[in-house]
């Protein structure tokens, strides 16, 4: 097997991915508090072409030394918007048509193993130790929640974005090919 150079990968310039079709995804982050967990999830919202990325409370903004670390540039492709609070952030999302997913451990959770939602979709990740605010959780229409089978209760969260991420992107018809 031959190893793709950068070249042959024909990747987009971040121009051209402003400019591209979107995954209808907008991925939340709620109080997130590590930098580099910031700068992964806007690396794999570019990898799935998401629409936007919506940083809310404490949650760190670009441009930013550590983001810039792991997200590699996609600060620079993917677009963000800042909300002071991860509420305000849903009610303009809900204006924009958007049904609001919370990922988060609760009574009625859905599965992600189940899940293949394809309706336009903004999904809110919690902070690192809290979680997501509880007015959050009440503002989603529903929750998700990853299965897990070892003795932890959570993953990071720029995992568990990839995860939820990955399972969205793969349920769409394929538009982005």
């Amino acid at each position: 097997m031959h190893k793709l150079n950068i070249l042959e990968m024909n990747r987009l310039t971040p121009e051209q991915f402003r400019e591209a079709e979107k995954t209808p995804l907008i991925v939340v982050l709620d109080n997130v508090r590590s930098m580099y967990n910031v700068g992964s999830v806007l690396r794999t919202a570019d990898g799935f072409r998401v629409m936007r990325v919506c940083l809310c409370g404490i949650t760190g903004t670009p441009p930013h030394q550590e983001i810039h670390k792991t997200a590699l540039g996609a600060e620079d492709s993917v677009e963000w918007q800042y909300f002071s609070s991860t509420t305000d952030c849903i009610d303009a999302l809900r204006k924009e048509g958007f049904t609001i997913v919370a990922v988060e451990q609760v009574e009625g959770s859905r599965s992600l193993m189940d899940w293949d939602d394809t309706r336009p979709i903004a999904v809110i990740f919690g902070n690192e130790v809290k979680g997501i605010v509880q007015e959050a959780v009440d503002a989603s229409d529903y929750c998700l929640e990853i299965p897990q089978f070892g003795t932890k209760h959570s993953f990071n969260v720029a995992c568990t974005a990839a995860m939820v991420m990955w399972q969205y992107f793969k349920n769409r018809p394929k538009i982005l090919e």
